[in-house]
C-alpha cells in the first residue's frame, strides 16, 4: 500500500508531465507579481516623502504617520498588484482548470497536488529575524552603527531593507532553482 507522500509525488510527476508550461506559467507569474510589489512600494514611499504626507527623517514619524502609510499603501497594493492577480488566478481557473477532464481533476485533488490542510499554529517565523541580523549588518557595513534613528533618512531604511531581501532570496533562491531544476530534468526523464 502507498503512502500519502508516494501518492503526492506521483501526482506531482503527472502534472508536470503534462503541464510543465503552465507550471512555467504559473512561476514566472509569481515572480511578475512579487516584482511589480516591490515598485508599487517603492512607488509609494517615494511619492508619499515629496507630496509630505510623511516626514522623510524617521525621528520625525509619529503613529498616525505609520498607521496612514501603511493603510494607503495596503490600498495601493491592493489596488495596482491585488486585483490583477485575483483576475488572473479567476482566468486561469475558468479558461485552464475547468476545462481539464473531470477525472484527472479528482485524481489531482485525490493525490493532493495542491497540499494537505494543515493544522499548524506554532508560528516560527525565522525570516524576520533574518531580516533583522541582515539589517544590523548592513547598518555596520554602512558605518551607521552609531548614528541616531533621527538621523535616518526613509529611503535608506527602504533601501536596506529592500536589498537585504534581495540578499537573502538570492542566497536562498538560487539552490533552490538549481535544486529545483535539477529534479524536474530528473523526474520528466524517468519512465511512468
Amino acid at each position: 500500500m502507498e503512502t500519502t507522500s508516494e501518492i503526492g509525488e506521483k501526482t506531482w510527476k503527472k502534472f508536470l508531465r503534462n503541464h510543465w508550461k503552465m507550471l512555467v506559467i504559473f512561476i514566472v507569474a509569481a515572480i511578475v507579481a512579487v516584482v511589480g510589489a516591490i515598485l508599487v512600494f517603492l512607488w509609494f514611499a517615494g511619492n508619499a516623502q515629496t507630496t509630505g504626507f510623511v516626514p522623510a527623517t524617521l525621528g520625525l514619524w509619529t503613529m498616525g504617520h505609520i498607521v496612514s502609510f501603511l493603510l494607503w499603501l495596503i490600498l495601493w497594493e491592493f489596488l495596482l498588484i491585488g486585483i490583477p492577480v485575483i483576475i488572473a488566478l479567476a482566468a486561469i481557473y475558468f479558461l485552464w482548470w475547468k476545462k481539464l477532464p473531470g477525472e484527472e481533476r479528482k485524481e489531482y485533488r485525490r493525490g493532493h497536488l495542491f497540499g494537505n490542510r494543515s493544522r499548524r499554529s506554532d508560528g516560527g517565523n525565522a525570516i524576520s529575524f533574518i531580516i533583522f541580523i541582515g539589517l544590523i549588518i548592513k547598518v555596520y557595513i554602512d558605518g551607521k552603527w552609531n548614528t541616531p534613528f533621527a538621523a535616518w533618512t526613509f529611503n535608506y531604511l527602504i533601501y536596506s531593507i529592500l536589498w537585504i531581501i534581495i540578499g537573502i532570496a538570492i542566497i536562498i533562491g538560487i539552490p533552490i532553482a538549481l535544486g529545483g531544476t535539477w529534479w524536474i530534468h530528473r523526474e520528466m526523464k524517468k519512465k511512468p
